[in-house]
Parts: structure tokens; C-alpha cells; sequence
């Protein structure tokens, strides 16, 4: 009985270990799904086709709900695989804020006293290298998201001045906000197991709609009329989301609790600049439907390339509520079965990879140090795996474009996903 024990320890202690050693040896990809999709696209220099370079003026977060974009995606806490065919990521709506919170809002060079800030909350928890565990705090006020305070009064102070906060503007005063807790966990390289908890800070019971949204990136807005576009559906049961794409494969978002299923497509509402949309189904769909009751502007057949599960939830003062969510390639383990069963093993194997991970960073975090330096270090290594991005830039060599994943260490990915 003890050496049973001991060797469950061994093998828990061991567990990332092996799977780093099965992804460098490209046996089990366990890398293939992570934190790949950034927190805010909008304003980058590859979206910008301006004609005086001004990337954020030419694409602005206001037009970022509706515009597609051409070579990345953004979202809250979010993931997609290593190519970035398939999102996910967290949208929120408070039921007072002007628009859904689909990214993080900031402000750009012109509006900042001290140029470009984000001014949002959010802190990296926890990750594994393999991404096989990992934690996120996003806080999201319950009075309505300041936009216009943050840059008429940024606008107006100097650079000898201090910058104006979210904090400043009094949305987070008597705790009247929620902390969003996104875990993810995986019970193997294609079943991604997502788990969302809303904390109700404040002393009176609130109001919290939960979008948790799946989309392909527009890969096929180049007009390549020869290319399989991707798909997504409603899922057998009728409680999940079908995912269908030519390169990709296919998959399922199983959605414990029966959600309201969305869906639209990830195309340009053009209608808005004055244009014609190549889908009566647009980007900005869920927008529309939750904040300004356009009932059709969500695709009532249940089909697109962008789709959401809406959960509207009431949080009591003081308490919290979770909904669960399972990613699976269609064929694993998880995959194929009821929503029920599908989240029979989900606490189990959420808790052996926190386990895992725990015991990963006891090896690397050095023993000698107190126990919130522990904290601090753990912090730190999650920040910067969290904040891989995924970089798509085409250059011309030969007749081989190539694809490029942005971490802190560039790294460059043929189409065929080897390391050039």
C-alpha cells in the first residue's frame, strides 16, 4: 500500500516532466492548445493600411467589435490551438455597460497622458509549461465600464501628471465588481477542460450575463472561393457546439447547464461604415442581440463561424457561481458522450493537474524561500507563459509562406507545424 502511494507521488511529480519530453519529442502535442489568442488585437501594426501609418486611429477598439481582423484574433482569457484556426475566449456583460466586453480596453498613444495603457484588471494565476494547468483573474466592475471618463480626463492631464486609473473612477468602489476565475485543465493534448467562477464582491445580489464564445479566425476573407470554409454547429445533443475545419478537424464545446446557444459569423458588419456585409450575420452579432434586443441578428438556422453559449446568471452578495465547459476533439475520450457524463470526471482531473502543477513548482521554486516569495516566483513564471502570442506574418521564400508564433522567444512554425 505504501509503495503504491509513493509511486502515485513519483509519477505526479514527474507529470509535466513527461509531458514536455512527449511534446519536444512530438509524440502527444501538448502544446498544440495554450494561451495563444491576446487580450486586444485591435490597433496593431499589422492590422494598419493607413495611408500616414497611424495603426490606431485606422482600426480603434470601438470598430474592433465589428471589424474583422486580418492576421489575429483577441479575448478575454482566452485560448486557441497553435495555428489559431479555432478560439475561445470569455464575454461579459454586466447588463448596465455600453457594449459587450468581448477585450481589454485601453488607450491609445494620443489619449494617454503617458501614452498607449491598458486599463483593464486582470493577473496570470498559474501555468504549466505545456499549458496542461492554468489560472486567470479578470475583475469586471458591476457599474458601467467608464470609457469615456478614462479618455476625455487622460486626454486632458499632462505628462507631469499622474495617469487616471480605472480605479480612480470609482466603478470598484463598496467591492461592487465580480472576480472572474478561468481555469483550464487538460485531460489530454485535444480535451481542454474550462471552468469559470464568478464572485459577487459586493454586498448586494448582481446581475452577471456569461458568453463563453467560440470562432474560427477569418482565413477567408482573401475571397479564396476554392478553400473548405470551417463551421460551426449545433451539436448532436443540442446542448454543445459543433466546430468542423478542413485543417483543424473537428471538435466539440460541451456546455454543462443547458445555455442558450448564439450563433452569427465572424465577418465585418459592413452596414455600420456605410458598406454592404457579405453576411447578413455579423461580427458584432451578440452585441446587437443582448444590448440592443436585435433578435435577428443572430442566425436562427444555428450555424456560422462564430458562436456563443449565453449563461445569465444571478450572483448572490458575498457568494459565487461556476459553469463548466469541456473542448474535445471529436473521438477522445471526452467527446461523444452526453453533457452530463462528459463532466463526470471533470473535478478529478481538474484537481490532478493542479496537484501536478503543484508539484512541478515545488522542484522549481527554490525550498529556502518564504512562502509569498513562492507566490511571487509562481506568478511570474505564469505571466510570461500566458503571454505567448500568436503572430501571423507572410514572407516570401520561394513558394513556402511561413507562419510565425510570438513568445518572448520567437519562434518560427512551417505550415506543417515543424520548427523551422
Amino acid at each position: 500500500m505504501q509503495s503504491e502511494k509513493q509511486s502515485a507521488q513519483t509519477q505526479s511529480l514527474k507529470a509535466e516532466y513527461d509531458r514536455l519530453d512527449e511534446s519536444r519529442a512530438n509524440t502527444v502535442p501538448w502544446s498544440k492548445w495554450g494561451p495563444y489568442l491576446s487580450e486586444r488585437q485591435w490597433g496593431t501594426v499589422r492590422e494598419d493600411y493607413s495611408k500616414n501609418g497611424d495603426a490606431w486611429d485606422y482600426f480603434s477598439h470601438d470598430q474592433a467589435r465589428s471589424r474583422i481582423y486580418r492576421w489575429g484574433e483577441d479575448g478575454i482569457a482566452g485560448i486557441s490551438d497553435n495555428k489559431q484556426f479555432l478560439c475561445f475566449c470569455l464575454a461579459l456583460w454586466n447588463g448596465v455597460d455600453p457594449i459587450l466586453k468581448e477585450r481589454l480596453f485601453g488607450l491609445t498613444n494620443s489619449e494617454g497622458n503617458h501614452g498607449e495603457d491598458v486599463k483593464e484588471y486582470y493577473f496570470y494565476l498559474d501555468s504549466t509549461p505545456t499549458h496542461s494547468y492554468m489560472k486567470m483573474l479578470y475583475k469586471y466592475p458591476q457599474k458601467a465600464y467608464p470609457y469615456d471618463d478614462l479618455v476625455a480626463t487622460n486626454k486632458k492631464r499632462s505628462r507631469s501628471e499622474k495617469e487616471y486609473e480605472l480605479l480612480d473612477t470609482g466603478v470598484f468602489d463598496q467591492n461592487q465588481y465580480f472576480d472572474l476565475f478561468v481555469e483550464y485543465a487538460k485531460a489530454d493534448a485535444d480535451d481542454v477542460l474550462i471552468s469559470v467562477t464568478a464572485h459577487n464582491r459586493g454586498n448586494q445580489d448582481a446581475s452577471l450575463h456569461l458568453l463563453p464564445t467560440l470562432w474560427f479566425r477569418n482565413t477567408w476573407w482573401a475571397g479564396d472561393t476554392t478553400a473548405q470554409k470551417p463551421m460551426l454547429s449545433v451539436s448532436e445533443d443540442g446542448l454543445g457546439i459543433h466546430a468542423n475545419h478542413p485543417e483543424l478537424g473537428s471538435y466539440e464545446l460541451q456546455c454543462e447547464g443547458a445555455p442558450v446557444l448564439l450563433f452569427t459569423n465572424n465577418e465585418t458588419n459592413e452596414e455600420r461604415y456605410g458598406g454592404k456585409s457579405v453576411s447578413k450575420y455579423t461580427k458584432d452579432a451578440f452585441h446587437r442581440y443582448l444590448l440592443q434586443k436585435e433578435t435577428a441578428a443572430i442566425n436562427p438556422a444555428r450555424t456560422g463561424t462564430k458562436a456563443a453559449a449565453h449563461y445569465e446568471l444571478k450572483v448572490p452578495a458575498g457568494k459565487s457561481q461556476t459553469i463548466r465547459m469541456r473542448l474535445t476533439k471529436s473521438g477522445t475520450t471526452g467527446s461523444g458522450t452526453t453533457s452530463g457524463a462528459a463532466f463526470d470526471d471533470f473535478s478529478s482531473i481538474m484537481q490532478l493537474r493542479l496537484k501536478e502543477a503543484d508539484d512541478f513548482y515545488r522542484l522549481i521554486v527554490p525550498q529556502h524561500v518564504l512562502d509569498d516569495e513562492k507566490l511571487v516566483m509562481r506568478q511570474a513564471f505564469a505571466g510570461m507563459l500566458w503571454s505567448k502570442q500568436y503572430y501571423y506574418y507572410t514572407l516570401e521564400a520561394g513558394s513556402r509562406n511561413m507562419m510565425y508564433l510570438r513568445t518572448r522567444r520567437t519562434r518560427c512554425v512551417t505550415p506543417a507545424g515543424s520548427t523551422c
